[in-house]
């Protein structure tokens, strides 16, 4: 048998990855703002620009952190003490890896990069600069997936928060310094990323210090082993198409807001920083259904499974009616803390209720995808995702005409549901599979 699942237990590994998603936005404000010191507009748009090339280009790799989550979990819920370290050095060296060939290809990657996102010859030349920098951190930033996948899978997610402190405040503290303090300008706010992501490189090594006790940590044979690898392989290719799936929904969603022009579109970027909230406040409790579901799969403990499930989805609904509530009330303030255009901030207004519904309607596709990660189930969510994206493009492409800018909510919002619903279908077959009843 697994060990128990409380509310304790889910709150110890869920409250500590809310915090430290909190440390994020406040690492982009502080970017913004010391740059924006210099008193001219292209350095801001750089470095926004080149954080953002950076971040997709990383994205790819997005998938090596719920990978090991889910792979570390159930060897961990097997009580395999050797596969568990084994996991951690083959993630790090598939994030060395990984990174290594960024910084190769980052000629031709950054070529690209602006051939898609073309800007002012001022602007991308700063921006280049910015990423030259940045890049040859790529090691680090990509291994950190790993290494914090299997922190999670670890249920040490307190160590998670002391890991984004540590690489967020750093960057922060850096960036006040190298640019205001040394003058260093673009590349000062380059160089303090690189320093952070390299420091909480080593940070993550040592918070993992327990994974080096056992031997097999370097037992070459078994991380290097042919069928391990295959399986790490099936999990992460089909966790990046179900992402890219994914994110095809969400780039679709502004490029077709587009379409109803310019104050449209501003209203909806501004609505959608409300669903990212939503999305970092439910990582927790998706985090740590995760690792419970994970454990109890590694032990056969198929009550475990449906305890983990319950008692993480409660608390995600308790967050997400507390989130609809907040919306609902303060949802105004927020947006006129935003944006002081009048007519944009009447716009978001009218689509405010759809920011109220999202938090309940998303609820269940969000926390079965960490049930289903945790199970390591990723063909269903692969296969689910897919059929969602293709529903979701048939109902914009029915209700826009109608509605308008209400009918892509409409098909964003219905986008959850339909996901929700496909992944509900498939849990019963999970549970089945996790062992005797």
């Amino acid at each position: 048998m697994s060990q128990p699942v409380t509310h304790r237990r889910v709150l110890a590994i869920a409250l500590p990855v809310v915090l430290s998603h909190a440390t994020v936005p406040i690492l982009g404000i502080v970017d913004t703002g010391v740059v924006g010191q210099l008193g001219e507009a292209a350095p801001i748009a750089a470095v926004g620009l080149g954080s953002v090339i950076l971040t997709a280009i990383y994205w790819v790799f997005g998938f090596l952190r719920m990978g090991t989550t889910g792979l570390a979990a159930q060897a961990r819920g097997e009580g395999n003490r050797a596969e568990v370290a084994a996991i951690l050095t083959r993630v790090i060296l598939i994030g060395l890896a990984a990174g290594l060939a960024l910084i190769a290809l980052q000629t031709l990657l950054f070529r690209a990069a602006f051939a898609v996102s073309p800007a002012s010859d001022e602007v991308e030349g700063l921006a280049r600069a910015y990423m030259t920098i940045r890049v040859w951190s790529a090691p680090a930033a990509i291994a950190l997936y790993g290494i914090i996948g299997w922190l999670i899978a670890a249920e040490r997610t307190r160590a998670v928060l002391v890991l984004q402190l540590w690489m967020n405040g750093l960057n922060m503290g850096l960036d006040l310094w190298f640019v205001l303090g040394l003058d260093w300008g673009i590349e000062g706010v380059a160089a303090a990323t690189f320093l952070a992501e390299w420091t909480a490189l080593a940070l993550g090594l040592w918070l993992c210090r327990s994974a080096f006790r056992h031997p097999s940590w370097r037992d070459w044979p078994r991380v290097m082993d042919r069928v391990r690898l295959i399986r790490m392989a099936q999990v992460n290719g089909d966790i990046l198409i179900r992402t890219a799936a994914l994110q095809s929904i969400f780039l679709s969603f502004m490029m077709f807001g587009a379409r109803f022009g310019d104050v449209s579109l501003a209203a909806n970027q501004i609505l959608l920083q409300f669903l990212y909230v939503t999305g970092y406040a439910l990582d927790g409790f998706a985090f740590a259904a995760e690792a419970l579901v994970g454990g109890a799969i590694g032990a056969r403990d198929r009550a475990a499974l449906r305890r983990s499930a319950l008692l993480t989805s409660g608390w995600g609904l308790a967050c997400n009616l507390l989130l609809s509530l907040s919306f609902l009330l303060f949802g105004p303030l927020a947006i006129e803390i935003m944006s002081e255009a009048r007519e944009v901030n009447a716009a978001a207004r009218a689509f405010l209720p759809w920011m109220v519904i999202a938090p309940l309607a998303g609820l269940a596709s969000w926390m079965l995808d960490g049930i289903f990660i945790g199970a390591t189930r990723t063909g269903d969510m692969r296969n689910m995702m897919i059929l969602s994206a293709i529903a979701y493009f048939a109902t914009a492409a029915l209700l826009m005409p109608l509605y308008g800018n209400h009918g892509l909510w409409a098909a964003l919002i219905l986008s959850f549901l339909y996901r929700g619903a496909l992944l509900g279908w498939r849990y019963p077959a999970l549970e089945r599979a996790a062992g005797p009843a």
